[in-house]
C-alpha cells in the first residue's frame, strides 16, 4: 500500500501514518522527495484498512498495490482455466460460439433454433426465459414453461442450455431444470446478494460486464461469486454505454487482452447485444475471434422477422452458418480452432 501525504503535512502527521502501519504488523518505507512524502506499507496489505489511512490528517491517498480480486486475478493460476461445460472445453484452445434466440417464444421454434445452432457447428445454445426489458410493457419471457420449451429443444441435439438468472429466487428452479450455464446479465452485474448466491452453486456462470462498469468493477463482481467457492465463471464483454448513438453499444474489443492479463478466467463476447443491428454481428464477432476471445454468444432465430424481441439483431440459420465458416479461418489464423 502506498501513502501520499499532503504538501502542507508535518512530521507528526507523517509519524501518525507509521506507527498505524507498524501497529498494523507491517514494516514502513519513508521516501523524502523535494515536495511529497510518500510512505509505502511493506507486508500483507489485507492486514490494513486503506479507510483508516485515508481519515488520517495530512493523508493525500492511499493506493492498493496488491490487487482486490484475489481468486479471479491470473497471480493465482498463471496458466489459465479451462471451464468443462457437460465435457465441453471454454478457455482452451478451441473456440466455442453460443448461438440462439433472444426469447424462448414456442416449442416450435425452439425445435428449429436448436436444429440451427446444431447444423452451423456451435456445441451450446442460449435462449431467454426470463428476459430484462426496458419497458415494463414489453414481452417479458415464459418463465419456467419457456425452460420446458428451452430442454426438450435443446436435448434432440445434446446442447448444453445457457439462460439468464434475473432473481435469486428462481435458483433453486434453475437447478431443478438442470441449466447448464447460468448467466448473470448486465442490469445484475453488480447484483451482490444474487452473486453470493451463484457462488454457492456447482455451475459454470456467464457474467456480463455492465452497461457503465469499469473492468476493475466486473472482476471485483466475479471475486464475489469466487469468494462464495464458485470459480467456475466465464465473462462476458456485451458493450458499454457511450456517448456514441450510432448503435446500440460499444463494443469494448480492448477489455479482450486486458482481461486475459488480468485474469486466469474464460472471457467471452456478445457481439449481437454491441452493435443492436444483425449486419453488424459478422464484422464484430470477427473482431472479438481476432482480439483473442474464447467465445461467442450470438442470437439466431428460425425467422428474424418474427422475433418477439430483439428481431434487428438476431441472424438467420443461413446467416449463422455462413458465418462460423468465417469465424474458423479467423480462429486458424491466430493459432485457435473453432
Amino acid at each position: 500500500m502506498i501513502i501520499v501525504m499532503k504538501l502542507s503535512a508535518t512530521d507528526a502527521q507523517v509519524a501518525a501514518v507509521v506507527n498505524l502501519i507498524r501497529e498494523s504488523g507491517l514494516k514502513e518505507h519513508v521516501s523524502r522527495g523535494s515536495e511529497l512524502v510518500i510512505i509505502g506499507a511493506m507486508g500483507d496489505e489485507d492486514l490494513l484498512d486503506a479507510s483508516r489511512f485515508e481519515i488520517l490528517p495530512g493523508v493525500e491517498r492511499v493506493t492498493r498495490i496488491m490487487k482486490q480480486y484475489k481468486i479471479v486475478s491470473r497471480d493465482s493460476h498463471p496458466a489459465g482455466s479451462i471451464i468443462q461445460i457437460r465435457g465441453i472445453p471454454l478457455g482452451g484452445n478451441q473456440i466455442q460460439v453460443i448461438g440462439g434466440p433472444c426469447s424462448i417464444e414456442t416449442q416450435e421454434q425452439m425445435n428449429l433454433a436448436a436444429a440451427g445452432v446444431a447444423a452451423a457447428g456451435c456445441r451450446m445454445m442460449r435462449g431467454g426465459a426470463f428476459k430484462p426489458r426496458t419497458s415494463p410493457y414489453a414481452f417479458q419471457g415464459l418463465g419456467v414453461e419457456g425452460l420446458e420449451f428451452f430442454q426438450t429443444a435443446a436435448k434432440l441435439h445434446n446442447l448444453p442450455i445457457v439462460t439468464e438468472l434475473m432473481d435469486v429466487r428462481m435458483l433453486d428452479t434453475f437447478m431443478e431444470y438442470d441449466v447448464d450455464v447460468i448467466q448473470i446479465g448486465a442490469r445484475n452485474m453488480q447484483n451482490f446478494d444474487l452473486l453470493k448466491e451463484v457462488g454457492r452453486v456447482n455451475k459454470p456462470i456467464i457474467l456480463k460486464r455492465g452497461l457503465s462498469a469499469t473492468i476493475n468493477e466486473w472482476l471485483m463482481a466475479a471475486e464475489y461469486i469466487a469468494a462464495g467457492g464458485n470459480h467456475n465463471i466465464i465473462f462476458c464483454e456485451r458493450g458499454i454505454r457511450t456517448f456514441e448513438t450510432a448503435y446500440r453499444n460499444v463494443l469494448d474489443v480492448t477489455a479482450i487482452p486486458v482481461l486475459k492479463r488480468e485474469t486466469h478466467l474464460p472471457v467471452i463476447v456478445d457481439p449481437s447485444h454491441a452493435g443492436g443491428k444483425a449486419w453488424m454481428v459478422p464484422a464484430l464477432a470477427q473482431a472479438a475471434v481476432a482480439a483473442g476471445a474464447d467465445g461467442l454468444l450470438i442470437e439466431m432465430h428460425p425467422n428474424p422477422a418474427e422475433a418477439w424481441c430483439d428481431a434487428d439483431q438476431a441472424l438467420s440459420p443461413t446467416q449463422l452458418n455462413e458465418l462460423m465458416k468465417t469465424l474458423g479461418a479467423i480462429a486458424q489464423a491466430v493459432g485457435r480452432s473453432l
